[in-house]
């Protein structure tokens, strides 16, 4: 209010923007925006719960990772490459978070008709997941074939590499950053590393702990808040330009108005009118 007021009556005896002063209560609103941020995906994640795609190259133990993570055997598992044909699904929890776990067909070139429906429908799943877990061999290591699926990969999803069978290959359990990728070593067969990859999922989907007023908000709550947070960001280097910095904070109380309640510009003026002695 008192920058809008700086801006709309520059005649008036309104005290100018201290720039040290709305730098300190523009970083505590950021803070207090963050904190409301944490809340509503806490309370998203537990109202809608978190969509993980199992994805990967045939024979990589992707529906093994489903048996183990539900705890019982709810995919057929064989040797056979390409056994998958269609996605498979299952509802878990983890810590009292639902996950709902998706076993998709392995991802390669094929000239089974019915083999590259399953394939179609496994990169339409990636594209709506919250988390995708790459799957691969252990014993192969990173190929080819996973730089062409990491490339058709939808931008800006969370994306974890499994390396499993760690059994097989006679190592232990891991968790390590390796090419700016999150790299989880476990069996799917054995269990060992399964926690390391519960955790992980967790962080992925924003879940923090200790948070326990957390509020059962909506997707355009979550896209809202975001937009708000991206204006202040930008607020924070435009200080100085007062217009600039002003139309940043409209923005960001506009995107917080979609949650809360339209903010007019008739709201606007009444607020710094009832703040400031203007026009006297």
């Amino acid at each position: 209010m008192r920058v809008e007021a700086c801006l709309d009556f520059p005649e008036e005896e309104v005290d100018a923007i201290e720039f040290s002063q709305a730098e300190r209560q523009l970083q505590a609103s950021r803070v207090a925006l963050d904190e409301v941020r944490a809340r509503a995906k806490q309370g998203s994640l537990l109202r809608g719960g978190l969509q993980v795609v199992l994805a990967g190259q045939p024979n990589v133990g992707k529906s093994s990772l489903l048996n183990r993570l539900a705890g019982e055997e709810r995919a057929i598992v064989t040797d056979i490459a390409g056994t998958t044909r269609d996605a498979l699904r299952e509802a878990i929890q983890i810590e009292g978070v639902p996950i709902h776990v998706i076993d998709t067909a392995g991802l390669r070139e094929t000239g089974d008709a019915i083999e590259r429906i399953g394939i179609e429908r496994s990169w339409s799943e990636i594209a709506r997941a919250d988390v995708v877990l790459h799957l691969l061999d252990i014993r192969l290591g990173w190929t080819q074939d996973d730089d062409v699926i990491e490339a058709k990969l939808p931008a800006g999803i969370e994306h974890i590499v499994v390396a499993n069978k760690i059994d097989a290959a006679e190592i232990a359990s891991f968790e390590a950053w390796r090419a700016g990728r999150l790299w989880i070593g476990l069996s799917a067969r054995t269990g060992e590393g399964i926690p390391l990859l519960q955790h992980a999922l967790l962080r992925a989907g924003g879940w923090r702990e200790g948070i326990e007023d957390a509020f059962l908000a909506r997707q355009r709550h979550l896209d809202a808040l975001d937009r708000a947070g991206r204006c202040l960001d930008r607020a924070q280097g435009l200080l100085t330009r007062t217009e600039l910095f002003a139309e940043e904070l409209r923005l960001a109380q506009a995107a917080l108005s979609e949650i809360t309640g339209e903010l007019t510009p008739d709201d606007l003026l009444g607020e710094i009118f009832s703040r400031f002695c203007i026009g006297k």
